[in-house]
């Protein structure tokens, strides 16, 4: 899968979650995933908990993460 396929899994509404970004259009935003990963959770117990997420929803929210501290070329 593609960056931009990944990218894409991220959204952002107006009027849902505060407008932070969520993964695809669901009510789970992606700081909330960044921080059940930061407390020690494995991609198979989020999945297990979230079973509408998939495998590529954890790649996509890492990878949007990530390219929040990019620097400006």
């Amino acid at each position: 899968m593609t960056s931009e396929n990944l990218l894409s899994r991220i959204t952002v509404e107006t009027g849902k979650c505060g407008g932070r970004p969520c993964i695809r259009g669901l009510r789970i935003r992606v700081q909330d995933v960044l921080g059940m990963l930061a407390e020690g959770m494995e991609t198979r117990e989020i999945l297990e908990d979230y079973p509408y997420l998939e495998a590529a929803d954890i790649r996509a929210v890492l990878m949007y993460a990530a390219r929040q501290f990019r620097s400006p070329i």
